[in-house]
């Protein structure tokens, strides 16, 4: 969805003039949002173009983060797929999110053992969180496309016997 077509559907649940006054704007800019930004056309850069531009040119986890807190949430990047990963056996892939969680909990373990957590031991808890998100998410991804489907095929395949092979 393009962010001119996300703004007029909020626009169908909340006043655009409403909107325009509690954010100090026109009802015409709000308006102008709605309509794709092309050049002789209506429509203007509206703020989730230009939020989408901050993070092509700052390679934006951070400001990614930033708007999911905001919103009450958190970001897990995507994983990329191409590297390897959708061509791993479903066991091997299925130890690394059982490795990855199980260093966290000795993370959270060894951090918990004095009864306190310190700002550091919270920073690496969070990083291990998010490797453990971000690992799952790809197991998840990898089950949905089917991939690892596809290696059980593909390996059934390669083990059925040819008709050359059984007339000898």
């Amino acid at each position: 969805m393009k962010s001119h077509e996300l703004l007029r559907r909020l626009l169908q649940d909340r006043n655009a003039k409403e909107l325009a006054e509690e954010m100090g704007l026109s009802t015409s800019t709000i308006y102008k949002w709605t309509e794709p930004a092309v050049n002789g056309g209506s429509g203007t850069q509206n703020p989730l173009d230009r939020v989408e531009q901050l993070i092509a040119l700052t390679n934006g986890g951070a400001v990614a983060h930033w708007v999911c807190e905001r919103a009450g949430g958190f970001y897990v990047k995507n994983p990329h797929l191409g590297d390897g990963s959708e061509h791993q056996p479903v066991v091997v892939a299925t130890n690394r999110i059982v490795q990855e969680f199980a260093e966290m909990l000795s993370l959270v373990t060894m951090a918990a053992i004095d009864n306190t957590i310190t700002e550091e031991e919270a920073r690496d808890i969070r990083d291990r969180w998010e490797s453990v998100k971000s690992a799952t998410e790809e197991y998840v991804n990898c089950c949905e496309l089917g991939h690892f489907r596809e290696m059980k095929e593909r390996l059934a395949k390669s083990q059925k016997p040819s008709p050359v092979s059984l007339q000898k």
